[in-house]
């Protein structure tokens, strides 16, 4: 199959990549695996011309289709037509409805492709229920990605960094742990690092007796945590970068650049029964070296994404984000993402289709300050069900 993706918007804010692949993967459901399918993205001027010259209307719209309806050439390809969708009014209508750009772009393209197949609504209530049926058959296939709803996992290093500026024993994390499970919490994420500068090894061993859940021990790929962590059998790792100066993790780990290293340890784990998940920057190069060193899971960073000042910068991360975790769950890994999400900027992420944890901090815990620790997570799972 061709999907020939032309864009003349210049809106930063769509993600062609997720174009592209949508393409694809209708064709590919329509079993039209022999087929050619043009998509134009563009602004409301061009479609306003466009609107005029074919159809008589003199105004912009969201989506024009034109099948070729040509025989099969020489090597049994379909031309099966033109789709034109206007970012512009993709965004607006976006807006309207409280989704994002790119969510509305892929019903647009639905919405054409469904017209290629020759279905139209314009002929009568009859053809407009058949082909509302059509797409939202093809709008299920595309969007269900995942069984179940985004998961929230709950990182409670916070609390065992407030303990440790007194050196005492409180608050426990483990006891905060177990608060988060029973507000609603599938995972707890503890970070035991070289430093020992807030989780403590006998806060995992404690946490792997008690958490009822999923305890994912975040760690770098240092020999001493490696062993630790095989002796305790956490129900599963993520190797994240580490520098002793930072404050928290500030970007991906570079699988790419020390495969062997990675490798190696992710082996060593895979053979005690535990799977390895990657903590990368939305890159395409880190997820296929994440594939080569036989990871289960990544976490895509979003900590980019978070700390965007702006909201053409906010796009531009997110729209690599969910490229990326299309690419990473197209190459047979499960997908996860965290870093630096709170209750303003959660949603966008929990609705890619192909994410299926969320790990979170800080937020939820600056949040439990003021109304609690069980309110917190409470509320930040009702954002995540709500998106997802």
């Amino acid at each position: 199959m061709t999907v020939l993706l032309r864009d003349e918007s210049g809106d930063r804010r769509v993600c062609l990549e997720m174009v592209r692949r949508d393409a694809e993967r209708l064709l590919a459901a329509a079993g039209m695996t022999r087929a050619e399918l043009s998509v134009f993205i563009t602004g409301d001027e061009t479609m306003r011309r466009l609107n005029r010259d074919h159809r008589g209307r003199d105004k912009t719209t969201n989506v024009l289709s034109w099948p070729q309806d040509q025989e099969p050439g020489p090597d049994g390809t379909v031309v099966l037509g033109d789709i034109v969708i206007s970012s512009q009014t993709a965004a607006r209508e976006a807006g309207e409805r409280g989704q994002g750009v790119n969510r509305r772009i892929r019903r647009l393209l639905v919405h054409g492709f469904v017209h290629l197949l020759g279905f139209d609504h314009e002929r009568g209530e009859e053809e407009a229920a058949l082909m509302e049926a059509e797409e939202k058959k093809y709008m299920n296939m595309l969007d269900n990605r995942r069984k179940q709803m985004v998961s929230l996992a709950i990182n409670v290093d916070h609390v065992a960094t407030l303990r440790q500026a007194r050196g005492g024993a409180e608050p426990d994390p483990v006891a905060a742990a177990a608060v988060c499970e029973l507000a609603g919490a599938e995972g707890i994420v503890v970070h035991l690092r070289e430093d020992r500068r807030h989780i403590q090894e006998r806060d995992v061993r404690l946490l792997r007796q008690t958490v009822k859940s999923k305890l994912n021990l975040e760690m770098g790929a240092a020999e001493e945590i490696i062993k630790i962590a095989l002796d305790i059998g956490p129900d599963m790792v993520t190797l994240v970068p580490e520098k002793r100066q930072e404050l928290t993790t500030e970007g991906g780990l570079d699988v790419a650049g020390q495969e062997k290293k990675i490798q190696d340890t992710v082996a060593r784990f895979r053979d005690a029964g535990v799977p390895v998940s990657l903590f990368i920057d939305p890159d395409e190069g880190q997820i296929e070296a994440a594939v080569r060193v036989g990871a289960t899971f990544v976490e895509i960073h979003t900590g980019r994404y978070s700390d965007a000042e702006d909201e053409k910068s906010r796009e531009e991360e997110f729209n690599l984000i969910s490229a990326a975790a299309e690419t990473a769950f197209e190459a047979g890994l499960r997908v996860n993402a965290g870093h630096g999400l709170n209750y303003l900027n959660t949603a966008p992420v929990a609705a890619l289709p192909t994410v299926e944890e969320l790990s979170i901090g800080h937020a939820v815990m600056a949040r439990a300050i003021m109304v609690g620790l069980d309110a917190a997570v409470r509320e930040m799972r009702e954002i995540i069900r709500a998106a997802s």
